[in-house]
C-alpha cells in the first residue's frame, strides 16, 4: 500500500544549529566518487575534500595537458555533496594528468548563461572542455553551445542535444530500488540500533523530494519499487518540498512521517535533507541519505543514518577530462551511468553499517546483480509501481 501526501506539522523542534551545517548543498544533481561494486558498495566514501584549489589549479594553465572551466551548480562547493564530488573529480585529474582548472559557483540561474558564455569567449586561457554541473545549467547551455560551437562541453546530469555537449546522466532509479529494498526489509523487523529503533507493527516508510520534478521523481520510483520487492503491504509516505535548501521544510516533512509510524525516511532534497537527520534523531528513527556518504558528510547523524544512495559525479568529471585529453570526448551523444557502470550504489553508513544483518546484505546485492543483468526492472515513475 502507498500513500502520498502534504505535511502539515509545524517546524518545531528543529535545532538551531542545524542552519550552520547547511553548506547550500542542492539535490537532484549530487553525487560522489569513490570506488565500489556494481551493485552495493559496503566500504566507506573517502571524506569531502573541502578544499578546491582552481585559482591555483589555472595558473599553470600554459603547462598543462588540458584546460578545463568548472561551473557548478547553485549551493558552491563545501556543500559536502554533489559539488565537492565534481570537484573530487577535476582534483584527480590534475593530479593523473596534470590538469588545470577555474572553478566557477554561480549563485542564481541566469547566472549560469553568464558564466558559461564567459569561459566560452576565453582566449587567455582557452578551455579545451567546460564543465557543467547539475540539470538547472541545460538551458543556457543549449543556448550557449549554439552560439560557440567550436567549444567543446559536458553537462553531469543533464542532457543538451548539441553536436559540441558531452551529455552524463545517472539511473537513479537503480540505485534509489536498493535504498527502498533496505528501507522495507528494515521496517519488517524489530531493529534498535545506534540512536533509533523500528516500530514493527506499522510498516511505513517514507520519501521526501526536493523540487517535484521528473529527475527528483526517479529516487520515488525506484525507492518505491524497492520497498515492493522487499515486503508487501508497507504503507510508503511521500511529499515534495519545492526547494533544495530548506532543512526547516524537511525537518517537519519527516518529523509527520515519524508520527505517522515511520521507521525509515529517504530523502532525495539535498541541503533540505539535513531536517530529515535531524527529525530521525529526535524521533529515535532511521534515514537514507543520498549522492554522496551523508553519515561521514555529515557525522552527528551517523547514528541514524543506515545508507546513502550515491551518486558519482566525479566520476563522469573525470572521465570527461581524460577523454578529452585523448581527443575523444563523445559530444552529440549521451551517457549513462548506473549499477553497472557503478555510477550509483548503496553505501551503508559508518556507525550503522556494521551492524545491519549479513542476510540483508545478501539479499540487496543480490537485488542489484538481478537489475544489473537485466532480471529486474526498475520504473522512472512512481505512477508506475502498484
Amino acid at each position: 500500500m502507498t500513500q502520498t501526501g502534504p505535511t502539515t506539522l509545524s517546524r518545531r523542534r528543529l535545532a538551531a544549529g542545524l542552519g550552520g551545517a547547511v553548506a547550500g548543498a542542492l539535490a537532484g544533481c549530487l553525487g560522489d566518487e569513490a570506488p565500489g561494486s556494481a551493485s552495493i558498495d559496503t566500504g566507506n566514501d573517502e571524506p569531502a575534500d573541502d578544499e578546491a584549489d582552481g585559482g591555483d589549479a589555472i595558473r599553470n594553465a600554459a603547462d598543462a595537458s588540458a584546460t578545463v572551466g568548472m561551473i557548478y551548480a547553485l549551493g558552491g562547493l563545501d556543500d559536502r555533496s554533489f559539488n565537492d564530488a565534481a570537484n573530487r573529480g577535476i582534483q584527480r585529474a590534475r593530479l593523473d594528468h596534470d590538469v588545470a582548472f577555474a572553478n566557477e559557483e554561480p549563485t542564481s540561474i541566469p547566472e549560469f548563461e553568464t558564466a558559461q558564455d564567459a569561459l566560452s569567449s576565453s582566449t587567455d586561457p582557452a578551455y579545451d572542455l567546460i564543465c557543467c554541473i547539475g540539470f538547472l545549467q541545460a538551458d543556457a547551455l543549449s543556448t550557449v553551445a549554439g552560439e560557440h560551437p567550436d567549444q567543446r562541453y559536458a553537462i553531469v546530469d543533464s542532457v543538451v542535444d548539441r553536436d559540441n555537449v558531452a551529455s552524463y546522466v545517472f539511473r537513479e532509479h537503480e540505485g534509489s530500488f536498493q535504498a527502498g529494498h533496505l528501507a522495507g526489509l528494515v521496517t519488517d523487523r524489530d531493529v534498535s540500533v545506534g540512536a533509533g529503533s523500528t516500530v514493527p507493527d506499522e510498516r511505513t516508510v517514507g520519501y521526501v523530494g526536493g523540487v517535484d520534478s521528473p529527475l527528483v521523481r526517479k529516487f520515488e520510483a525506484g525507492y518505491r519499487a524497492g520497498v515492493d520487492h522487499a515486503t508487501a503491504d508497507v504503507s510508503v509516505l511521500s511529499t515534495y518540498l519545492g526547494a533544495f535548501d530548506d532543512p526547516e521544510g524537511g525537518y517537519a516533512a519527516a518529523a509527520e512521517m515519524f508520527e505517522q509510524g515511520a521507521d525509515v525516511v529517504y530523502h532525495a532534497a539535498g541541503g533540505s535533507g539535513l531536517g530529515v537527520f535531524q527529525a530521525a534523531q529526535e524521533y529515535g528513527r532511521y534515514a537514507i541519505g543520498v549522492d554522496s556518504d551523508q553519515s561521514r558528510s555529515n557525522p552527528r547523524y551517523a547514528d541514524v543514518i543506515l545508507a546513502s544512495m550515491v551518486k558519482r559525479a566525479g566520476t563522469a568529471v573525470y572521465d570527461a577530462v581524460e577523454e578529452t585529453i585523448d581527443d575523444d570526448l563523445a559530444t552529440g551523444s549521451t551517457t549513462a551511468l548506473g549499477l553497472a557502470e557503478d555510477g550509483v550504489a548503496l553505501i551503508y553508513g559508518t556507525t550503522l553499517g556494521p551492524v545491519i544483518p549479513d542476510d540483508v546484505r545478501a539479499a540487496i546485492v543480490d537485488s542489484g546483480e538481478r537489475i544489473v543483468a537485466g532480471d529486474l526492472s526498475v520504473p522512472t515513475d512512481p505512477e508506475a509501481v502498484n
